[in-house]
């Protein structure tokens, strides 16, 4: 696959006229050309024509980054070394902005381009007019071959490359094998959203290798479901699972991006009553989408961008409203995909709130056995796709995976199930349920509605193991899966915060995001500044960048497992409270009432607490710090006494101390 605009030796680029290579870089652009893009063209030709008189090796223009869609202006091969040049034409200062770009491009290529992953790589930020400034080469303390960003202007660069190829002694690198090498991006759960919502397919933004499920697989069998659906007029559900971070939601919003007009009859809505993901995902495509329409000569309005995107990004409730306005006509969508499917209301809490807040006191039926009814007004076919975290229910009437099954066994006999093979682990809590409908015609199992590994962490696969591991207590295990992520999947461990907030700080390279996440029953941070009844904005938090105090760069404000669920971080801090206590091998439940903390009793608010502690222990992609206070033994709701023991068994599983 070509990935740039331009590629040839650097002989070649040498001995080529500089209209030859501005006519090659013009027949590529699929934009509107502006002028200014061709004068920046002629001046990085015009500089590098200087620059590499005395070196051998091949040049790419626009070289393509898919997970960031976005094109390194000049990629090197010299030696043993990629040059990732990013030119700032007439600029005369270096902007942070700038060198996290050059950073980010040098990143994407070490983390998800197959042969690149080994190699020296140097990002370079060129000012071209900038005052020249003494340059240090030198490589990042995680020692990967990633260099620190070097900063110079067009007169020093020549001078910056020799010395990066003095420093970086190597095998020099095969031209042909780098450019055949696969390109396996894990893009977050934001990145992926863009990229979908502008035409790129699964495979283009997802791992296609053999240690991860192939996310191809999986869309297209829940595809093919929809297709036999409308095909023989059935009805249909069908239950996706998948580990923390294997890219349900991913799948969910490829069907969604596949399916938005409203005009044609397979047209699909995305629903999740996660408010801080809809929310985060509206802003984030709408953002782009004007930053897209700018960049190619257009214009729009972010609120006509909102508008398009909340057609297929729905609140859940906000659809559940909409069907109750009128009982008997069918939505217009034929398919309804339900992200976080195990996280609808049960009996109680729905008839609760339908009797509070829409006066409806003789309103009887779950929120899953209403969703379904709504779809089921439809005449012809209907499918529902159930996309289903194990362990991810996280607060009270949040009814599991069972009750969509019984709904579908009491009130809605004809329709066709699909089950995904692992449906039956504990964790979904729905065994029982399935017991029922061992003998049923309607159900048929599909493998490939599992994913098995997560690609959220994809320095490791291994971390929702790891977690589930130490949640259940499995010491051995736990320590032996902990020793497989070491030197992939740093997780570290220490008594101050301010320790954490500075390893954050230096883990995390170019616009990597870190954060501070917490329990929302962590209610005795507040003498280290986190109060989690004050609530983030999450919009804030997740997109905005490093100078905006609102976001999670500032490490100010938290966010707890309601904010995060569905969503990550690359770095993350967990601060862990006393309201899960570790002692005598068994998880003890709290929760601060008052000025004291009282023992949580109930089965299912336990569950609910240690699925949020499972929630916040898989959201990094790339490694995280622990943090459990000292605490103050003349503070009573703080002794030290609450806090040691989990510290102490954390330890005993191999994760190592600042």
């Amino acid at each position: 696959m070509n990935r740039s605009y331009y590629n040839d030796s650097i002989k070649n680029f040498l001995e080529a006229t500089e209209d030859e290579l501005l006519g090659k870089l013009s027949r590529m652009n699929q934009f509107a050309l502006e002028q200014s893009q061709k004068d920046a063209w002629l001046e990085e030709i015009r500089i590098l024509k200087l620059v590499l008189l005395n070196h051998s090796g091949s040049i790419y223009f626009e070289y393509s980054i898919p997970r960031m869609g976005q094109r390194i202006d000049v990629a090197l091969l010299i030696g043993s070394v990629i040059f990732v040049i990013e030119f700032k034409i007439g600029e005369k200062e270096f902007h942070s902005y700038a060198i996290d770009q050059v950073w980010d491009y040098a990143l994407d290529l070490k983390n998800f381009h197959e042969t690149s992953h080994d190699q020296f790589i140097a990002p370079i930020l060129v000012a071209s007019n900038a005052k020249a400034q003494n340059t240090v080469v030198a490589i990042n303390h995680q020692d990967d071959k990633l260099l620190l960003p070097i900063k110079c202007n067009q007169e020093i660069l020549g001078d910056v490359i020799d010395k990066v190829l003095f420093f970086c002694e190597g095998v020099a690198i095969d031209q042909s094998s780098w450019e055949q090498g696969r390109y396996c991006p894990t893009p977050t759960i934001i990145e992926a959203a863009k990229a979908l919502y502008n035409h790129h397919s699964v495979e283009e933004i997802s791992r296609n290798d053999a240690s991860a499920i192939n996310l191809t697989l999986t869309s297209n069998e829940v595809a093919s479901i929809i297709r036999e659906s409308k095909e023989k007029s059935q009805k249909s559900i069908c239950f996706v699972t998948g580990v923390p971070g294997a890219g349900k939601t991913l799948v969910g919003l490829h069907i969604a991006t596949t399916h938005f007009d409203k005009t044609n009859e397979l047209y699909s809505v995305f629903l999740s009553g996660n408010g801080p993901l809809v929310a985060i995902l509206r802003e984030a495509l709408a953002r782009d989408k004007v930053s897209q329409t700018k960049a190619q000569g257009g214009k729009i309005k972010k609120g006509e961008a909102l508008s398009e995107v909340k057609l297929f990004i729905q609140n859940v409730h906000h659809f559940r409203d909409e069907c109750l306005v009128d009982i008997d006509s069918p939505p217009i969508e034929h398919v309804a995909l339900f992200d976080e499917a195990q996280r609808a209301w049960n009996l109680n809490q729905t008839k609760d709130f339908m009797r509070r807040k829409k006066n409806k006191p003789n309103f009887n039926q779950s929120e899953p056995e209403f969703l379904i009814s709504c779809l089921d007004r439809h005449n012809d076919w209907a499918v529902i796709v159930c996309l289903v975290g194990g362990g991810q229910e996280i607060n009270t009437g949040e009814a599991g995976i069972g009750e969509w099954i019984k709904s579908l066994e009491r009130t809605h006999s004809d329709w066709k199930i699909y089950i995904s093979s692992q449906l039956s682990d504990s964790e979904y809590g729905a065994i029982d349920v399935l017991k029922t409908l061992e003998s049923n015609s309607r159900i048929n199992y599909k493998s490939n509605l599992h994913l098995a590994v997560s690609l959220r962490s994809f320095r490791a696969e291994n971390v929702s193991l790891f977690v589930k591991q130490l949640l259940d207590i499995k010491v051995d295990n736990a320590r032996q899966t902990l020793q497989e992520l070491n030197g992939k999947y740093p997780i570290v461990l220490t008594r101050d915060l301010a320790k954490a907030k500075k390893w954050l700080k230096n883990q995390a390279r170019g616009s990597e995001r870190y954060g501070i996440i917490v329990s929302s029953q962590a209610e005795r941070l507040k003498p280290y500044a986190i109060d989690v009844r004050s609530p983030m904005e999450p919009i804030h938090w997740f997109l905005d960048g490093k100078e905006d105090v609102r976001s999670s760069f500032y490490l100010e404000d938290v966010a707890t497992e309601f904010d995060i669920q569905g969503l990550e971080l690359d770095w993350v801090c967990v601060t862990w409270d006393a309201d899960f206590r570790y002692i005598e091998n068994e998880w003890a439940h709290w929760s601060f009432r008052g000025n004291k903390w009282q023992r949580i009793i109930k089965e299912d608010r336990k569950a609910y607490q240690k699925n949020a502690y499972r929630v916040l222990l898989t959201r990094a992609r790339q490694g995280m710090v622990i943090v459990v206070p000292e605490g103050d033994s003349e503070d009573n709701t703080r002794k030290t006494v609450f806090y040691n023991s989990t510290y102490e068994y954390l330890k005993r599983i191999g994760i190592k101390e600042l």
